[in-house]
């Protein structure tokens, strides 16, 4: 059924443009149908970059740029398309053009640098950032910098620049949790739990960042699970991790039990600590 307060305000624009085409020239038309796409062209450009499926962003982006070449917006969409799509390397020759383009940004070259360390290009990334003028602060280019850093084992200067992203940005709790990865990764176990616990404040429901902090503790010989939010088959599986760090550790006799805590707590059949529990009572009776 057509609502008739829509279908006259339908009419009325129809009748608002006839009006206008009669006291206009055809420049004038054609300048304002151009403005009219343009809007329209740039709203599915949007839909595109945000809920479209990646692979018809491509299509859509690569299509579009190749009628428009020298339009540098839809050479960006393109690429961010591509890094959508898990295709960095080609985003990276996309981004490399960008960069040469009327028009590019210093926020162009930051996206250049994303898709090479995507690509796993960290050399080139590093050359890419080192481009950019320091006066150039952004979330983006600092928190890339630190990753860069932390690929090369520059400690400190992934430090300050993990610092520096959270600081520039309303949605810290991924930078901290990468920044607490980064230390579990370098052996400081009670650093890491500290950043996982402020990414939680933050981000409460991230399932990454609450399995972190588990191995965090777990490194800490502390298997006893955190005061966080969690649901019961995160629970479970929170003390999956925990079970299999302890087993790793050498307290066989903890991580039997935490795992036995595992298969009880999961509201279903939880497949795997079922199968860690059997392999592990039968290596306990063959010795």
């Amino acid at each position: 059924m057509r609502h008739p307060i829509l279908v006259a305000a339908l009419a009325g624009g129809t009748f608002v443009l006839a009006g206008c085409m009669g006291n206009s020239n055809d420049a004038d038309v054609a300048r304002a149908m151009k403005s009219v796409n343009a809007v329209d062209e740039s709203n599915l450009s949007d839909i595109m970059l945000t809920v479209g499926s990646p692979a018809e962003a491509v299509r859509y982006f690569k299509r579009s740029s190749d009628e428009n070449p020298d339009r540098i917006d839809l050479r960006r969409g393109l690429a961010k398309s591509l890094v959508r799509a898990g295709r960095p390397a080609d985003a990276v020759q996309v981004w490399t053009a960008v960069t040469k383009m009327e028009g590019a940004t210093l926020d162009d070259q930051v996206g250049l640098a994303d898709a090479q360390i995507r690509a796993n290009e960290w050399d080139a990334a590093q050359a890419t950032l080192n481009a950019i003028p320091p006066t150039h602060e952004t979330f983006e280019r600092y928190k890339l910098e630190a990753m860069v850093a932390d690929s090369k084992k520059q400690w400190k200067k992934a430090d300050s620049f993990y610092e520096i992203a959270a600081g520039l940005t309303t949605k810290p709790g991924p930078v901290y949790n990468n920044w607490g990865y980064s230390k579990l990764t370098r052996g400081d176990a009670k650093g890491a739990e500290k950043l996982f616990l402020e990414s939680l404040t933050f981000d409460k429901a991230r399932f990454t960042t609450k399995n972190n902090l588990v191995l965090a503790r777990a490194s800490q010989r502390k298997y006893d699970l955190p005061v966080i939010d969690m649901s019961q088959t995160e629970r479970a599986q929170l003390l999956y991790t925990a079970a299999l760090s302890a087993i790793k550790q050498g307290d066989v006799a903890i991580g039997k039990g935490l795992l036995q805590d595992a298969v009880e707590t999961h509201p279903q059949h939880f497949e795997e600590a079922a199968r860690a529990l059997a392999a592990l009572d039968a290596n306990v009776s063959k010795s």
